[in-house]
């Protein structure tokens, strides 16, 4: 059976169609096409858990799933283009993953990040309002902190707004979190454990080196020196990337991952754990990510942030009001909407 953790996707992965574990959900993904679309679409088809996945984008998407569809796989996959086959896409799905959006460059800002992402994420979260307003909404689109609140007021807006189902998908600072501590360590990264909670920007993201599992600990520049990698690694990637993209390949990973742990809970499997951006009252941010119990429905349980250090705090303290900007900005961005 696939794991909630970290060593459950990769796993499942490596296993291709193990029949025990498969379930009929049906997958769709907004913005196939692209660099992260791509890669998370392959890694969908490659799984048990799906038996249906639909692929949207504005282009390509017809070659995208024939291309897939020969992948000797269950899942059924469909290509859709254009806004007018939006609609056919998204009915009857259960979960809907949204990598849409242009990636971050070099130079860019979160501004200009936003003033294309968001106009792109409320039109497609406004059609799963209307056609699938009880799937599970993992959005990938960023700058999350302002986009999960933009899809929350949507879903508000057409009178269909499920907190439990509305997730924002920062499991790809986990996934680095794990992998920088492994490496320091000298640990398999597939058996270490950090929750990340607060948000997915910079100062943001937080790493709870405290809780670690297994339990670690560094020197204080040490510490500061892996947290700041952490915050900064999708920098790295651009860098390293020089102009030609953002990380693409780990998001689509992490992706892929976060949603194995949701269908894996929709099928009824228990202590199923993750950390997402969500509506949260953990803090005096109306959205906090924070380690998170899945069930059939969505949230079943905060988990709320646990026991943490000094230096935790002062972090969670710093990244108050950056937070608290990011999520109006999405929510005023809403009310400004015709």
């Amino acid at each position: 059976m696939l794991l909630a953790r970290l060593s459950g996707p990769a796993a499942a992965l490596r296993k291709g169609i193990a029949t025990s574990a498969q379930s009929n959900a049906r997958v769709a993904v907004l913005g196939a096409s692209g660099g992260i679309g791509q890669p998370l679409s392959l890694l969908l088809k490659n799984s048990p858990l799906v038996s249906h996945l639909n692929l949207y984008d504005i282009a390509h998407t017809p070659g995208v799933a024939a291309d897939l569809s020969h992948i000797e796989t269950r899942a059924n996959v469909k290509g859709f283009i254009g806004s007018e086959q939006l609609p056919d896409c998204l009915k009857g799905c259960e979960v809907v993953v949204i990598p849409a959006g242009v990636p971050r460059k070099p130079g860019m800002t979160r501004d200009d990040l936003f003033n294309t992402n968001a106009t792109i994420v409320a039109n497609l979260t406004s059609a799963c309002a209307k056609h699938c307003p009880e799937a599970m909404i993992c959005i990938i689109a960023n700058p999350v902190n302002s986009t999960i609140p933009i899809t929350s007021e949507i879903f508000k807006k057409h009178g269909v707004y499920n907190p439990n189902r509305i997730f924002g998908v920062t499991t790809l600072d986990i996934v680095r979190a794990n992998t920088f501590v492994a490496e320091l360590k000298g640990f398999d990264p597939a058996r270490v454990n950090v929750p990340v909670i607060g948000g997915h920007a910079g100062k943001t993201i937080i790493p709870l080196i405290s809780q670690c599992t297994p339990r670690v600990e560094f020197p204080q520049d040490q510490l500061e020196t892996l947290t700041g990698r952490i915050q900064e690694a999708g920098t790295e990637v651009v860098k390293a990337k020089a102009g030609a993209g953002s990380a693409t390949l780990s998001m689509a990973y992490a992706g892929a991952r976060f949603v194995f742990s949701v269908l894996d809970a929709m099928n009824g499997k228990e202590g199923v754990i993750e950390c997402s951006f969500v509506r949260s009252e953990e803090t005096e941010c109306p959205y906090f990510s924070t380690p998170l119990l899945l069930g059939k429905n969505g949230i079943e349980k905060n988990l709320g942030i646990g026991k943490i250090s000094p230096y935790e705090e002062k972090m969670i303290v710093g990244a108050m009001t950056e937070l608290k900007a990011s999520i109006k900005k999405g929510e005023e961005f809403v009310k400004s909407m015709k």
